[in-house]
């Protein structure tokens, strides 16, 4: 592309500190470096993450900073050492990277990678190291991904491959929010056929969650949230029993274990709130039942009492689904394409409307479209 090379000036919503809306920008992205990929970003989703980062934790030193990590576009440019890319291949950013070679890659039991930005920068959410410059200053990549952007650089460890033929404003959501929530189900839980599940916050991560339980063979699944108006969208997932808190003057750990005998089989909290992540533990049956922290955060520490896993419970926490990244995208993007995952727009402009509709939870998921 006659880009390639060359530093491409572009917009961005850039966050230039902590708890104010992003500003549009113009942009200067470096070329691609020794193993790097430029992308063209195409469509981006809007996560809880990027919410986060900026109005949660509200850390300075991870700002000014491009947020945005559930994107998918087309290769622009690759940088030296890069064999297995070409510009106009369709990809998938990836937050969490695959690099293959250090001891978690190498692990069939887990789906971390040492050379991911999280094991050394979780608290700043950034790799200090950048490609992004704006008003003569370095500007951070959110997640090592940067979606809300024309134009990213990613190390390609950190980057997928596509079919040719997939709708790019449709799998951008597997770069997070689908993987996490359908793999935290089948993957991490392992929910089994004939079970009992109850899934916490109907988001696009709970959807998802609700959408694996569901092809895992569970026989009732409850969908668990104070927006009655998620209820419907959670039926089409595959929900079969529908629970507000607000609707009841008892923990809604006991009004599950009243109609489930004891407690669900599976639960999965899907929201990041220690609260509720203490209720979906109470909320499973003693002797087998699985709990599974689904939602991001790292800002409260979060308790239960003892005897709820001397009892037997079993409490456990799910990045990505469990997914290896580079191995498994291609392929869940594989099963949306056959009808196995369901997928279902704004302009980049309407970046701060599609942050306020999340908040407000008015919204399942916003879908931006970056470029044409």
């Amino acid at each position: 592309m006659a880009t390639a090379g060359k530093v491409i000036k572009c917009r961005a919503a850039v966050a230039w500190e902590p708890n104010v809306p992003l500003m549009m920008e113009e942009i200067e992205v470096a070329p691609p470096q020794e193993g790097e990929i430029r992308i063209k970003v195409v469509a981006t989703g809007v996560c809880h993450t990027d919410l986060y980062h900026p109005f949660e934790v509200k850390d300075k030193r991870g700002f000014p900073t491009v947020l945005g990590h559930e994107g998918a576009g087309v290769v622009e440019s690759v940088g030296p050492g890069v064999t297995d890319f070409k510009p106009g291949d369709k990809v998938i950013p990836l937050f969490l990277s695959q690099c293959g070679e250090c001891k978690f890659c190498k692990s069939p039991n887990t789906n971390l990678c040492d050379c991911s930005w999280s094991s050394k920068y979780h608290d700043i959410m950034s790799d200090p190291t950048t490609r992004f410059t704006c008003r003569g200053q370095p500007i951070l990549q959110f997640m090592g991904t940067s979606t809300f952007s024309e134009y990213t650089v990613i190390n390609q460890i950190a980057v997928a491959k596509i079919a040719d033929d997939a709708p790019l404003d449709r799998v951008c959501l597997l770069s997070c929010g689908i993987s996490t929530g359908y793999g935290a189900a089948v993957n991490t839980a392992g929910v089994t056929p004939g079970s009992v599940c109850a899934v916490f916050g109907l988001g696009a991560v709970g959807l998802a969650a609700v959408m694996g339980c569901k092809n895992a063979g569970a026989s009732r699944i409850f969908a668990v949230d104070i927006n009655e108006k998620k209820f419907e969208k959670a039926k089409v997932f595959g929900a079969t029993d529908f629970l507000n808190p607000k609707a009841y003057d008892k923990p809604i750990s006991e009004v599950l274990a009243e109609l489930t005998n004891g407690g669900v089989d599976f639960s999965l909290e899907c929201v990041g709130n220690t609260e509720v992540m203490r209720t979906a533990l109470e909320s499973c049956v003693k002797g087998w039942g699985v709990s599974v922290l689904v939602g991001w955060t790292d800002v409260k520490d979060f308790s239960a009492k003892p005897i709820q896993l001397i009892s037997g419970k079993t409490w456990k926490g799910s990045l990505f689904g469990g997914f290896k990244s580079k191995d498994s995208v291609p392929n869940l993007v594989c099963n949306y394409m056959n009808g196995k995952i369901k997928l279902d727009k704004m302009s980049l402009e309407q970046v701060n409307d599609a942050i306020n509709l999340m908040k407000t939870g008015d919204c399942i998921r916003c879908i931006l479209n970056i470029s044409k």
